[in-house]
């Protein structure tokens, strides 16, 4: 979990700190639908390479937005899942969405 005593004290630059790039915003949209595995989300995400996905996925869990799930199989089954916390996001997606379809509409 991360430290409070480094946390922003401004709300919105605290969401930033939290899911301020691209990658981590496609992976909680993703995650809203469901539990997926690592390579469910790698091909979800077109050009993200494999490091990059697991630096985030890493960066997540440590937040609280995201549980991993191992299970002792041969290989490895990993699975990702949004924590309560990261379900608390899907207002703030569903309203990019909105107003990407709106931009879209108006502007393009």
């Amino acid at each position: 979990m991360a430290d409070t005593n480094n946390l922003p004290e401004c709300p919105v630059e605290l969401t930033l700190k939290l899911i301020g790039n691209k990658w981590k915003v496609l992976i909680i949209r993703d995650l809203l639908t469901g539990t997926k595995r690592f390579n469910e989300l790698k091909r979800s995400l077109d050009g993200i390479s494999q490091k990059v996905l697991t630096s985030n996925l890493r960066s997540m869990e440590d937040d609280g937005l995201i549980e991993r799930k191992v299970y002792p199989e041969v290989p490895p089954k990993v699975e990702y899942t949004l924590t309560k916390t990261g379900f608390s996001l899907e207002p703030i997606l569903n309203s990019m969405t909105s107003w990407g379809t709106e931009y879209r509409n108006n502007f393009y």
